[in-house]
């Protein structure tokens, strides 16, 4: 068995690029496409000039230049087909050339590009009645080589982007073991289109190929792929249904073949033999194509589609009969026509979720296609070495090597006239003018076979004459061969002649043995002339009832053909109703397939609303439990703080209570003591003598008679009690409680005996929150000038509480006031009023009444919450001096 030989693809020879020679590169063909408006009433916002030049007139509230006025751009293209353009003109003029160029070994790109809804889907794929660029490019490929095709399997597609050529024994059991596992396909000429897909491969006008090789052989192999999020998935990969655990598509992942070409390993490769089999076979991936309802599209497609064309072909032998096999001989065009996503503005469309993540990647890999393009026109046009950054994206990845020189780069712009596509059209236009300026090296011609031309048509010719000329001899060339040897073996069967010859006269033996020998082989010729009779007869009696069963079998055929008349009639009449009811039936599967997808878009919706309600019920009830919580929270603090403003009043009266109880007490005392001062200054002291020469002074009324009048429940002084010396009383700091001693660093050092002195005190000089956790009271000494410049001592006093926050906090209850008096001053007044020699009754009652009332104004003055104690304020009180 002859080894099967490996195709491969063929690639640019590794040639040095001669610098700047645009004899062997074309630009980039970009070709623009306007699209109807959807309605009338609609604002259009492009205008098609002539046939490469289009105008985009800003719509109105647009943004205007400088100057005011609004600014209309031009842009050219290749050719622009305007609204009244038909598929046909737009394939001849784009797909055709690259089809072309397909069944001659060599490859081609055509991809189209535009925003959401501009018509890029309908372009490549076509509608009922009109197919598109797909279909055509198919069935351009197929009347081209449909003569010339090789059986089934005599290509096979490798794992490694490359083809095997099988035997044709090889081939057949290929064929036998793949239709023992599944049903046969059918053959075209048989075969029925889908009914769904039937009016968009209907192709009128049929086109074909110029310069098809006729000595070689082809086959047509297809796949269709989808780059969704940045990852690749094969459409027409089988995968088995499980209702349990049903499996995501797996994705797949590019590799780089011995010829530095890019190819989708994995990749499920169809052999067709038809143009309907092959859109079939698109029709089915085309199933599982992700599309999605947005705004701006109701069937918007969320990946870019990849159908891939490949086109093997093989030369025939010498003999024009079998495929060479010869592996360097075989060689693989490709045409990959690519459907790209529309470029959309997530403000525009509203996509969340899913939709706005798919909208992303959708833009990021548009957005690399721009910037390869920039960099590939950069190092054209400037002589830079920049590196294209081909693998940011899979599609950029994928068709690196048809930038790179290996086949003609096609592109369509779609665009969608109406104004609210303005600023994103513009954005395209853009893009497209810079891709024009990009180069493209010229892919080389294959090289041509070395066997003579036209083996094909010689094989077929001698074919044909052979069979004429049996024809004319009425069977096999070499039947007339065979009854020589036939009679040969019959001659050879019969009993040899004698010699013959006479010599003499006299000679009796010759003829007698002769005559013998005759009449033997007429005996035996006799015999076998009664046997053939004998078999003739048998043989003649067979054929009869052969015949007779013929005749009958004849007869039963003439009915049954009457029979299948009348059926084909009622075939025929059926087969109308059928077409009739096949075309309802499509135009009701279209309407349900409508209604489905309409009916999984509104599903799709549904769950998400509810996904968003059963989300903002989760946060309602929430805020209502944190409310609940906060009134819960709320009314704990009022009444706590309720409670604490009770507690705060209650004290608040009791110590105004104590105060007003401590005033009334401190009024009472001062009383007892002016009665007491009073009582023994009267007591002590001489009864006046009446002078005549003055009047009698009138007595002043007693504001403290009147007082110890009103005030009777207090009981009277001791007459002989001695008066009390405020000076020699302790501070209350002296207390049980632990005080925080705060004296300031500040402060003097005074040198007086009475000094306030507390036990168990802490002394700081500045206050800090260790000392006051470890006591109870607070006191602060402060020391200042009086007016009569004399130093004034403050014991500013509080308790000490803790804070909520953990810390503490003083409350300023109380102020001790210390004075220190010199005795100069009292004794000076007292010399000045007793400084004259002559001493008078007069002037002594008066120093006395003076002593008196010097004496009266020594008070005991108490501060709030002194509990009679440290609250005192005592005042150096001269000695009383008697009379």
């Amino acid at each position: 068995m002859i080894r099967p030989a490996r195709g491969k693809t063929p690639r640019r020879p590794a040639l040095k690029k001669p610098p700047n020679n645009s004899n062997l590169k074309d630009p980039v063909g970009v070709y623009c496409r306007v699209r109807p408006l959807g309605s009338e009433d609609q604002e259009c916002c492009i205008e098609v000039i002539s046939e490469t030049t289009i105008q985009l007139h800003p719509p109105e509230g647009s943004k205007v230049n400088r100057n005011g006025e609004f600014k209309e751009t031009q842009y050219s293209f290749k050719n622009v087909f305007g609204l009244n353009i038909s598929q046909l003109e737009l394939f001849d003029n784009v797909a055709k050339p690259l089809v072309d160029d397909v069944i001659h070994c060599k490859n081609g790109l055509l991809f189209t590009y535009g925003v959401t809804g501009s018509g890029k889907t309908h372009t490549m794929t076509g509608s009922p009645g009109e197919g598109g660029l797909l279909p055509r490019s198919l069935d351009m490929i197929f009347n081209s080589i449909g003569p010339y095709q090789a059986k089934r399997y005599v290509f096979k597609p490798d794992d490694k982007n490359g083809m095997e050529i099988q035997t044709s024994v090889d081939a057949l059991l290929e064929r036998q073991k793949r239709e023992s596992q599944t049903s046969a396909p059918k053959t075209p000429s048989r075969q029925r289109p889908d009914p769904e897909f039937a009016d968009m491969i209907n192709v009128e006008d049929t086109c074909k190929a110029e310069g098809v090789d006729e000595d070689s052989v082809y086959s047509v192999f297809v796949s269709y792929i989808e780059i969704y999020n940045n990852y690749i998935y094969d459409l027409l990969e089988e995968v088995p249904y499980d209702p349990i655990r049903p499996k995501p598509p797996q994705s797949k992942i590019l590799r780089e073949d011995q010829n530095h070409n890019m190819y989708v390993a994995g990749c499920t490769e169809v052999e067709v033999k038809s143009t309907v089999e092959a859109f079939e076979v698109f029709w089915k991936g085309q199933k599982k194509r992700r599309i999605a309802n947005t705004q701006l599209n109701r069937e918007s497609s969320r990946s870019h589609s990849v159908f891939i064309i490949k086109l093997a072909q093989a030369p025939l032998d010498a003999d024009g009969d079998n495929v060479l096999q010869d592996k360097d001989q075989i060689s693989v065009s490709q045409l990959c026509l690519v459907d790209l996503a529309g470029s959309e503005r997530t403000s525009r469309t509203r996509a969340e979720g899913s939709r706005l993540r798919e909208a992303g990647n959708i833009n990021q890999s548009l957005m690399t296609l721009r910037t390869c393009m920039e960099v590939l026109r950069e190092n054209q046009m400037y002589g830079t070495n920049k590196m294209v950054p081909y693998r940011d994206s899979k599609v950029t990845h994928l068709f690196k090597n048809y930038f790179d020189g290996e086949g003609k780069v096609r592109m369509i712009v779609c665009v969608n006239p109406k104004a609210d596509d303005y600023e994103e059209t513009m954005l395209v236009m853009r893009f497209a003018e810079m891709t024009q300026e990009v180069e493209v090296a010229r892919p080389v011609d294959r090289p041509i076979c070395g066997l003579t031309p036209g083996r094909r048509n010689r094989n077929q010719a001698f074919k044909e004459e052979l069979t004429r000329k049996l024809e004319e001899r009425g069977g096999p060339v070499n039947g007339d061969l065979e009854n020589p040897s036939t009679i040969e073996i019959l001659i050879q069967s019969l009993p040899p002649l004698p010699p013959c010859n006479l010599v003499d006269v006299n000679d009796d033996q010759t003829l007698p043995r002769l005559i013998e020998c005759l009449e033997k082989r007429h005996r035996i010729r006799q015999m076998m002339i009664d046997e053939l009779d004998k078999t003739a007869g048998s043989f003649k009696s067979m054929l009869q009832e052969f015949d007779g069963t013929l005749m009958a079998k004849d007869n039963f055929i003439q009915e049954q053909r009457g029979k299948l008349g009348d059926r084909d009639r009622i075939i025929t009449g059926q087969k109308s109703e059928v077409d009739r009811l096949e075309k309802k039936v499509k135009t009701l599967e279209y309407k349900i397939d409508i209604l489905q997808k309409t009916t999984n878009i509104y599903e799709v919706d549904k769950r998400s609303l509810q996904q968003e309600l059963e989300t903002k019920d989760q946060k309602l009830q929430r805020e209502l439990s944190d409310k609940r919580r906060m009134e819960a929270r709320m009314q704990g603090v009022v009444s706590n703080t309720k409670m604490k403003w009770e507690k705060e009043c209650e004290r608040r009266v009791a110590a105004k209570q104590m105060e007003m109880q401590n005033k009334l007490w401190v009024k009472d005392e001062k009383l007892k003591q002016l009665k007491a001062i009073v009582t023994e200054s009267k007591s002590e002291r001489p009864e006046r003598p009446e002078r005549s020469e003055r009047p009698e002074k009138p007595e002043r009324p007693s504001r403290e008679k009147d007082m110890v009048k009103k005030r009777s429940v207090s009981p009277s002084p001791v007459p002989n009690a001695p008066p009390v010396q405020p000076r020699h009383r302790r501070s209350c700091s002296a207390g049980g409680e632990r005080w925080v001693d705060h004296k300031p660093a500040s402060n003097l050092e005074l040198d007086t005996v009475m000094q306030p002195h507390v036990p168990n005190a802490i002394k700081v000089s500045v206050p800090n929150e260790k000392a006051l956790s470890k006591c109870d009271k607070y006191m602060l000494t402060h020391q200042e000038l009086a007016s009569d410049g004399e130093i004034k001592t403050k014991l500013i006093k509080g308790e000490v509480f803790k804070t909520r926050g953990g810390g503490q906090s003083v409350q300023f209850t109380d102020i001790e006031t210390l004075k220190q008096e010199s005795p100069t001053s009292s004794t000076n007044r007292k010399r000045r009023s007793s400084g004259n020699a002559p001493v008078q009754q007069e002037e002594t009652t008066e120093s006395e009444w003076t002593d008196v009332e010097t004496r009266c104004s020594v008070a005991v003055e108490m501060r709030a919450g002194s509990n009679l104690g440290p609250g005192y304020q005592h005042h150096g009180q001269p000695k009383r001096r008697k009379p």
